[in-house]
């Protein structure tokens, strides 16, 4: 099903799963896409990077070893910078006006070093002219499901071309050379997803005859693990495709017995159990419903219990800056998501009663992770192509994989296993959570 960008209306992710167009051509004016080239090539001047243009310039401070960004189309490219910054970035890579055989490598460049060098004048005025994010998008309960299903009902079986056996769609935990650095190929992905897993259960006490309940199912390998041990686990998800993915795979397994799936949202939820988990749903909540998330998994956690949330994290004052505006992620890739900060998370979990026991960061290993999913899907572009996704879709998923790899590699991007504990009353909430 080969779809083309001179029809925007035609771009899908599939059969039956439309994303919003990219356009054919940008609409920015010519003074901003002057005034978007002037900046790109004064701030790449000065990163460790190379630029080549189709006039055979060539840009950026970088040497021999450095990524390289290929400029198929400059006048396309500065008219989409100019109309929509970086969102417009990220189109002008959807609609094939450059590239790189590098790309995670680069993007990682523009990740670490571009925010200290572009004027503070700028980024005080980003907000003024972001685009906002729709209404339509907010994650009501209604919206919350709308949201889910845009991205994890794509196809089970394209998430399974890139994915190791366990299906899960969550940042591994491997095993560590002597520097700390994660190690392992592909071929060892399914080990290092166990292992976050049962670190994750270990830290919340599961076992035989826990009352465990699961706010975000995945594709069930959480809960599997977890009535392995013996316990009872409530597992919950708005994915249409993930709830009978779970049922499936808990009846093969014998474990249909302890293994309780529901299409449910965690607002609906009810009972008491003796350990919560989460495992990266938080960043699917959205800003103005975390009070409403945190007092969840404080009600719904018995006294003395354990809650375990595993949750990407971004520095607090990025954190602001992109709330409330479209981002190219929330456009294209989690409509209605905004990643916390870890003062964020210590200011809501605390306002809803809970504190913390443990706090794990393992964001190298999630640049790992990510890397091995990104070659394994660039590996299965004809698979890709075979179940009806076009072109446009594998580059905006190309570049959804190498640009969340990059902000871990850069380290923008952290990712946490949090365990907390209800206290006895909860902390009373400040008027104002967060300056702007």
């Amino acid at each position: 099903m080969e779809q083309s960008l001179e029809n925007p209306a035609a771009y899908a992710t599939g059969p039956s799963r439309p994303l919003p167009p990219v356009a054919a051509d940008a609409l920015g004016g010519m003074v901003r896409a002057a005034v978007a080239e002037r900046l790109f090539r004064s701030a790449t001047a000065k990163l460790p990077l190379i630029v080549r243009y189709p006039d055979g310039r060539v840009g950026g401070a970088g040497n021999g070893g450095s990524p390289v960004m290929v400029l198929h189309d400059p006048r396309g490219f500065f008219r989409r910078l100019g109309a929509s910054r970086l969102i417009g970035f990220g189109e002008s890579y959807q609609a094939g006006e450059w590239d790189s055989d590098r790309l995670a490598d680069l993007l990682a460049v523009f990740a670490a070093e571009l925010p200290r060098l572009v004027p503070a004048p700028l980024q005080a005025l980003r907000r003024a002219f972001d685009e906002r994010r729709p209404r339509s998008e907010a994650n009501s309960v209604r919206g919350a499901r709308r949201n889910i299903e845009r991205h994890y009902d794509l196809s089970d079986e394209m998430f399974e071309l890139f994915l190791d056996e366990t299906m899960t769609y969550s940042a591994a935990l491997f095993a560590q050379n002597d520097f700390g650095a994660p190690v392992g190929g592909f071929d060892l992905l399914a080990d290092a997803q166990c292992r976050k897993v049962d670190r994750l259960l270990e830290k919340c006490g599961v076992g035989p005859g826990t009352r465990l309940l699961e706010i975000g199912s995945g594709w069930g390998t959480l809960a599997l693990r977890a009535a392995a041990r013996g316990a009872r686990v409530t597992t919950i998800t708005l994915s249409a495709n993930q709830h009978a993915a779970v049922r499936r795979r808990a009846d093969a397994a014998g474990l249909g017995g302890l293994v309780d799936v529901r299409l449910l949202d965690y607002r609906d939820v009810r009972g008491e159990y003796e350990a919560v988990v989460s495992v990266e749903m938080i960043e699917a909540v959205g800003r103005e419903h975390w009070p409403t998330y945190f007092g969840a998994l404080r009600r719904l956690t018995a006294p003395g219990g354990r809650i375990g949330l595993q949750a990407i994290t971004m520095p607090h004052d990025r954190m602001l800056a992109a709330s409330g505006s479209q981002t190219w992620i929330t456009k294209y890739i989690f409509p209605g998501g905004l990643i916390p900060s870890r003062a964020a998370i210590r200011s809501e979990s605390q306002a809803a009663g809970l504190r913390t026991l443990d706090d794990f960061s393992f964001g190298g290993h999630y640049a790992h992770t990510l890397r091995l999913w990104r070659e394994r899907f660039t590996e299965r572009r004809e698979a890709v192509a075979a179940l009806g996704f076009d072109e446009t879709f594998r580059r905006t998923w190309e570049l959804y994989l190498a640009y969340s790899e990059a902000g871990f590699a850069a380290g923008y991007l952290d990712v946490h296993q949090m365990v907390f504990t209800p206290t006895p009353t909860p902390t009373p909430r400040p008027k104002r959570r967060f300056a702007r």
